[in-house]
């Protein structure tokens, strides 16, 4: 088994390295790839040091089983065909393929079949916020086919890149002293702020990132589905969090809709707010899980159900959600 990181050196290639040692995924060669910036730095992977290559148009995938790429859309697009002709495996973590109808587009708690079609050998991460909300609504789906979701996110810096998250700090220390702080990755400054805009705003008014959520849920859950999203950056470093608003067929029981998420996989319940028991992001970085708490029925629809959901978007959101993508494979035994 020979794997490749594609854009080894950003916030979600290193995330990529992480989850690899820390599941043990099973190889015998990694190769890791990068831009002409990045080529020559070094990285330490189970004990071993691996120097990044160049990402060029060669045949230098022609022995890898599986690509790990997140180096963004238009080296996805560039560098596909590259990356996919001898076989590999792509498992794109960019936008560019996630809507195309020859492209799966897999959350494995979900949907793990829809990889084993693949005709151009590209599986496409979904967005961060689509993947840790269809986790979550799985649960729902299994108790009563859901007609319609409303959801308000609150998106970590880590969603924009280690450099979005390093202007983050860099914004704190330079208002602590007095400074006017570095405004480069975002709209506005993030630092005791909110911003309620996130990707480039659409015709209708949404975000790209909040049709990205209406589109990519319905492709994932093969559902007639309607999503209505408002997505929020937030100055938090890691993990973005969701309050999500479903409504089904029919009425649900708070007991069976518990009962429920307890029991999918890939989610982690904490609702006790007796005991002030709920998820927050400080405490949810660096985890796996889809976490889900403040449960409850929706006060204006008898067939709604409330909750909030927060989940690593570096991790579930992306570098994770690709690894265990593979791991499926592996499992079926549908890698070359």
């Amino acid at each position: 088994m020979n794997v490749a990181i594609v854009g080894a050196s950003g916030a979600v290639g290193q995330e990529f390295l992480r989850v690899l040692e820390q599941r043990n995924f099973p190889m015998d060669n990694l190769v890791l790839f990068g831009s002409s910036r990045s080529a020559g730095r070094e990285y330490t992977f189970r004990g071993k040091q691996y120097t990044v290559k160049e990402l060029k148009h060669n045949d230098d995938f022609k022995d890898i089983d599986v690509a790990f790429v997140s180096a963004g859309g238009s080296t996805s697009v560039e560098f596909a065909e590259t990356i996919t002709k001898h076989g590999a495996v792509m498992i794109d973590n960019s936008s560019a393929f996630r809507m195309e109808q020859d492209v799966p587009l897999v959350v494995p708690e979900v949907n793990p079949e829809d990889a084993l079609v693949r005709p151009r050998g590209i599986i496409a991460n979904p967005n961060c916020t689509t993947i840790q909300m269809v986790v979550a609504l799985k649960a729902i789906e299994k108790l009563s086919h859901i007609k319609r979701v409303h959801v308000a996110t609150y998106q970590a810096a880590s969603g924009a890149g280690a450099t979005a998250m390093d202007e983050l700090v860099k914004q704190y220390e330079q208002l602590q002293k007095g400074e006017q702080p570095t405004v480069e990755k975002f709209a506005y400054q993030l630092a005791y702020n909110l911003i309620p805009h996130v990707d480039v705003f659409t015709d209708n008014g949404y975000t790209k990132e909040e049709m990205k959520m209406y589109n990519e849920t319905r492709k994932i859950m093969h559902s007639d589905i309607e999503v209505s999203a408002t997505c929020v950056r937030v100055p938090v470093m890691r993990a973005h969090s969701e309050a999500t608003w479903v409504e089904t067929e029919r009425p649900l029981s708070l007991d069976e809709v518990r009962e429920s998420f307890a029991t999918t996989e890939g989610i982690i319940l904490q609702d006790n707010p007796a005991a002030k028991e709920y998820p927050m992001p400080l405490f949810v970085a660096d985890h796996d899980e889809v976490y889900v708490g403040r449960i409850r029925k929706d006060l204006t629809n008898p067939n709604g159900i409330s909750f909030w959901t927060v989940s690593d978007q570096i991790r579930k959101g992306a570098a994770l959600n690709a690894v265990q993508i593979a791991e499926y494979l592996l499992k079926v035994g549908n890698i070359k």
